[in-house]
């Protein structure tokens, strides 16, 4: 669908970026750099990439390095940026959240990112929710990434003020499904710009 999408956004002030590894990060290195090259061709210039979760936790860092440095090089040698997204309902760990944020200031990623929306985990009551972004994350990863990597706020933001409270945590970025609302809520405390 990039193709199509830079076709549709021709002549816009609109980027087009696209997910690899989506939703559960469990593709290979070679497929996640195949997506990467693929996706940079047809004319994206952001890519979010999703982790090998289940490698993250394992603690194979190795392998995670490995991976996200694979993909970073290639956003970079076709001038696009990545996030990483590390999925943080999954990897909740404290620890494995720091070591993803050293990897990724070691290796040059542009972005660490909590999550793609769609970490759902199974509740005491069957159901399946996710939380996303949340304040204690983006402090602990803006803390242990380094100047050159910005933090990405994604899921769970759906009001203004935790749009306000996320920038304020130190992102750079927010991803968010209820942009109207925000909006909307936007203009009536601060007038239209």
């Amino acid at each position: 669908m990039v193709k199509q999408a830079k076709v549709l956004l021709a002549g816009t002030d609109v980027f087009v970026g696209c997910v690899i590894g989506f939703p559960a990060g469990n593709s290979t290195i070679a497929a996640k750099v195949y997506e990467t090259e693929t996706a940079c061709n047809d004319g994206a210039v952001e890519i979010d990439m999703v982790i090998n979760i289940g490698k993250a936790l394992q603690g194979d860092w190795d392998y995670i390095e490995e991976e996200i440095g694979a993909v970073t090089n290639t956003c970079h040698r076709n001038e696009a940026i990545v996030k990483v997204i590390f999925e943080t309902d999954y990897v909740t760990n404290n620890a494995d959240i720091i070591k993803l944020c050293e990897i990724c200031t070691k290796v040059g990623a542009d972005y660490v990112k909590t999550s793609s929306g769609f970490g759902f985990v199974k509740g005491k009551d069957g159901k399946y929710d996710y939380v996303g972004a949340t304040i204690p994350n983006l402090l602990l990863m803006r803390q242990h990434s380094g100047p050159n990597v910005k933090v990405k706020a994604a899921g769970g933001v759906r009001t203004l003020d935790q749009l306000i409270a996320v920038q304020d945590a130190g992102c750079s970025r927010c991803g968010a499904t209820a942009t109207t609302v925000i909006l909307e809520d936007a203009i009536k405390r601060f007038g239209e710009v």
